[in-house]
This record gives structure tokens, sequence and C-alpha cells, in this order.
């Protein structure tokens, strides 16, 4: 049974609210998986995964090219993974929102010009069962 968005309780909500790195994954060129650990941050209301880098690194390279990521969240026996397609937003309102939101979840980030925001359209979600309604 594929679970969306919709399937995310109040546990994963605080869940996705506690300071916790990540992972991301895409996928290189030759379909080999990339996978890095990363800051984001998750917006329940337009579900939305976001994860802010630099610009013209391998993981923009490789949403550009791919168009899809997942991020997977874990701590202990909890775990959640957001998934689905993915872009790259250089418009300074959306980087900036994006800083926005790192900053509440982990901490300001650094100044960066070069700074994109990777954000996924959450279509599917896995997890552990007590993160899942």
């Amino acid at each position: 049974m594929t679970r969306t968005p919709a399937d995310l309780g109040p546990a994963a909500d605080e869940f996705l609210r506690e300071r916790h790195l990540a992972t991301l994954a895409t996928l290189r060129a030759d379909g080999t998986p990339h996978v890095v650990a990363v800051g984001f941050t998750w917006d329940g209301e337009n579900g939305l995964a976001r994860v802010i880098t630099s610009d013209g690194n391998q993981k923009v390279r490789n949403v550009e090219r791919g168009g899809h990521a997942s991020v997977t969240n874990v701590d202990g026996p909890r775990w959640l993974t957001l998934e689905g397609p993915a872009v790259i937003r250089r418009d300074p309102a959306n980087v900036r929102e994006a800083e926005k939101r790192y900053a509440m979840r982990y901490r300001e980030p650094k100044p960066n010009p070069r700074r994109v925001v990777i954000e996924i359209a959450v279509r599917r979600v896995m997890g552990s069962r007590s993160l899942l309604g």
C-alpha cells in the first residue's frame, strides 16, 4: 500500500520538526545512487521537503537531470522517508523561504550567494509504524 503525506500523523509532524540530520538520495548519470547527509525542512501544508545547497554541486545536477529525490530522517527506531519529483528553485523568494524554515529547524544558515533550493513534492511516504497514521 502506497502511503502519502496524508498518512502522516501528529507524531510524524513532531518528528519532522525535531533537529535531526537526514540523507538525501538522488541518481547519478550512470543510474547509481548518490546519498549525502543534509538538513531538510518539511512543509506539510504544501507537501514539500526542502534542502538548501550550493548551485552546481552533484545533488543539484542529479535533480536537474533526474527529477526525483528522497530524504530520510532517522532517530533510532523512528524513521521517515519522503520521496517525489524534485526541482531546483533559484529565485530569491524561494531561497529566502527555505532559509527561514531551515533556521527554525536547525540554525541560521551562513550566507551563500550561490544558494539554491532542492524542492521535493512529496508523493510517497515510508516509515516506522509509530509515525504513520
